[in-house]
């Protein structure tokens, strides 16, 4: 005979509060959950690697390509090695403090170290492709050079540079650190060079031109897979989240553009001004356009850089808002850059061209794999190929993304 339930039981006042407690953070739970819930994406509960921008797969399709002489995989591996940045002569030049003022004025250290990062990832790459330990050596030795010397960035353009070099580095390490065969012993250090030196600069954001701050996210993240930093990862991809959406406008964000709240731009006026003086907004513009293309493809390629980072780690933003925002402003801003004339409602008529080697990443994701048509951007990205280095955080992407899909 079935048990009598009791009657009138009354849990104890902490029982209760654990039951609420317990419920409340199921409910939430399974709002995070549900799809279309909008939310920063979580870390990894593993991350992979290596797993900033380029995955080992990735990685391996490159090298196929080249070693088998195909193209445009081998064009773009040749300009690379015969870049200054693939010398094996090349000596690093590092400094305690870097001051970079605005546009880099004074430059003290600022284009050595960016380029030196840079250098890095470069040697990285062909260590990976021909396997010639010269290449991981030197790349070491720029990593280890640094980390051994560099304690600060000062002056105005502090969290820009660090957002800059703070993107190459980890590029760099993660193919060293996670395919190199041979020792990189004060990899520890390097390590908390980026913890200490990096890290603190860039993660808090910017409000400054939105280019910085996404440029400063990449970074951000980048260093987080590096150093498997869950929490900055989280807050990072958070910031990166409110910043694209306030960066690159779609029709669906209503009259204005979204904003970052902590900048205060509450009133329509204030937006355009922060658009550059631009009033009519329409699908793929960006808060630069209307300043110039070069720190607009700027703020596009960290975008995509992000995106294709939380792909290998196993979020697929360019399935979301973010990768929409993205295939729109590269087609927007690809059009004009091929040629055609800017209306008069358009910054006046007047657009200050120079994109840069910035499409490879997101056209590859956007439309290679997810299949949209992108004809402008198709355009221009195969007739910038092989896609170069920008000398600030852009390198060798035809060799990278270029029709991989991986």
């Amino acid at each position: 005979m079935p048990e009598t339930p009791p009657r009138h039981r009354r849990r104890t006042r902490p029982a209760m509060f654990a039951t609420v407690a317990a419920v409340t953070a199921a409910l939430v739970a399974a709002l995070m959950a549900w799809p279309g819930t909008h939310r920063a994406e979580a870390a990894p509960a593993t991350f992979a690697h290596p797993g900033v921008t380029v995955s080992k797969s990735q990685l391996d399709f490159t090298r196929t390509k080249v070693l088998a002489g195909t193209q445009p995989w081998k064009g773009a591996y040749d300009q690379m090695l015969a870049s200054k940045y693939a010398s094996l002569t090349r000596t690093p030049a590092p400094r305690a403090t870097v001051e970079c003022g605005s546009y880099s004025n004074p430059n003290y250290g600022c284009t050595d170290e960016r380029e030196d990062a840079i250098a890095a990832y470069t040697d990285a790459l062909a260590w990976y492709i021909t396997r010639d330990d010269r290449y991981a050596k030197k790349a070491i030795e720029l990593m280890d050079a640094w980390s051994a010397t560099i304690k600060d960035h000062t002056n105005s353009n502090a969290p820009l540079q660090t957002g800059w070099a703070g993107s190459s580095w980890p590029k760099a390490a993660e193919i060293i650190k996670y395919t190199y065969t041979g020792t990189w012993t004060n990899s520890a250090r390097f390590a908390t060079m980026l913890r200490n030196v990096y890290l603190p600069e860039i993660i808090n954001g910017s409000n400054s031109n939105g280019n910085w701050e996404l440029s400063m996210m990449e970074a951000a993240i980048g260093i987080s897979v590096f150093l498997e930093d869950k929490t900055s990862y989280d807050k990072a991809m958070a910031t990166f989240r409110t910043r694209t959406a306030a960066y690159i406008y779609l029709s669906s964000d209503g009259s204005v553009p979204k904003t970052v709240p902590s900048q205060n731009l509450n009133t329509t006026a204030k937006i355009v001004s922060y658009w550059q003086g631009q009033s009519t907004f329409v699908t793929g513009l960006t808060q630069e356009t209307c300043r110039d293309f070069v720190h607009t493809g700027y703020g596009i390629s960290a975008i995509s850089h992000v995106a294709e980072t939380s792909r290998i780690q196993g979020t697929d933003l360019y399935t979301t808002d973010v990768g929409e925002r993205l295939r729109q402003a590269l087609g927007f801003q690809s059009k004009y850059q091929l040629g055609e004339a800017a209306p008069s409602w358009l910054c006046g008529g007047s657009l200050t061209l120079g994109l840069g080697p910035v499409t490879e990443v997101g056209y590859n994701a956007m439309h290679n794999r997810l299949g949209y048509a992108m004809a402008n951007t198709e355009a221009l990205t195969k007739q910038n190929r092989p896609a170069g280095s920008n000398n600030l955080f852009v390198a060798w992407e035809t060799l990278t993304h270029g029709d991989n899909p991986s």
